[in-house]
């Protein structure tokens, strides 16, 4: 069957600078196993799979697979969505805002400008690492126990540890290995001298589904939990820019708002690159 099919280029700052996502505009019909399947092939970090939405009050419903399994959010598959749900004819039922049905609920979704920006989810684990945890931390990073400023839990669903390094030097000159290390999703933080076009740099580390090391290029659930840290803690002010995916070459852009009633916004460009149909 030919379903109607999109690529993206989400949080970018340039052509083929951000993360790409892949959407299946028409999904009705495809079993778990199937999506799962395209997924692997298209092999990208993740891939979305948009179908009408259960709860009255969401625009859409999207289904959202890594190479390895289903996740209930993620960032930048969220804005890509959105993207790819208006690209294809897509009207909200609200004026003021999009809403998304995920796993993990419903997330609104606002335009601004060029760029969309979503709620950031509420974690579902905050609070300081352990001593057993901090010391495979240092290892993976490979870095003195000195130079971790703080590390706490920042989990909004992937599984976030944060991590917050004295500068964003630090965090580029990183050479993390996870070898003798379970499964871990590492973000590591660090500030830029002030003056700079970027307030901070992230780093997004994980296990694959082969338990090898992999390197996000620039993801909308860490910067979404980061925000929500180093907002909470002092350590930034709203509005900031964050920059990611500079190891990898990448030019990735994230813009953190907070509303007047404290919301924290996540936003960034999501650009269609590939429109046309694929058959599943």
């Amino acid at each position: 069957m030919q379903r109607r099919f999109q690529q993206l280029d989400v949080f970018a700052s340039g052509p083929f600078s951000g993360n790409p996502l892949a959407v299946v505009v028409d999904s009705e019909g495809l079993s778990t196993e199937e999506m799962q399947q395209f997924t692997r092939w298209m092999n990208l970090s993740e891939t979305a799979f948009l179908l009408p939405p259960t709860a009255p009050e969401a625009d859409y419903l999207v289904r959202i697979f890594t190479l390895a399994s289903e996740l209930p959010f993620a960032g930048h598959p969220t804005l890509g969505s959105c993207r790819a749900w208006l690209r294809a004819g897509g009207v909200p039922k609200a004026d003021d805002r999009i809403v998304q049905e995920c796993g993990a609920g419903l997330i609104s979704i606002n335009e601004e400008g060029d760029r969309l920006a979503f709620a950031a989810p509420p974690m579902i684990r905050t609070g300081p690492v352990g001593d057993d945890l901090m010391g495979q931390l240092v290892r993976v990073l490979g870095v003195d126990r000195s130079e971790i400023v703080d590390a706490e839990w920042i989990d909004n669903g992937p599984g976030w540890v944060g991590v917050l390094l004295k500068s964003a030097d630090a965090v580029l000159a990183l050479e993390p290995s996870f070898d003798g290390v379970d499964h871990l999703d590492v973000g590591v933080i660090g500030p830029y001298p002030m003056g700079s076009e970027c307030d901070f740099e992230l780093r997004a580390l994980f296990r694959d589904g082969r338990g090898g090391l992999q390197e996000d290029p620039v993801t909308g659930s860490l910067n979404a939990s980061a925000a929500q840290w180093l907002l909470g803690s002092g350590r930034a002010t709203a509005p900031y820019l964050a920059s990611q995916g500079t190891r990898l070459g990448r030019r990735g852009r994230v813009n953190i708002t907070q509303d007047s009633d404290g919301e924290i916004w996540v936003g960034g460009q999501a650009v269609v690159r590939i429109a046309g149909t694929v058959e599943i």
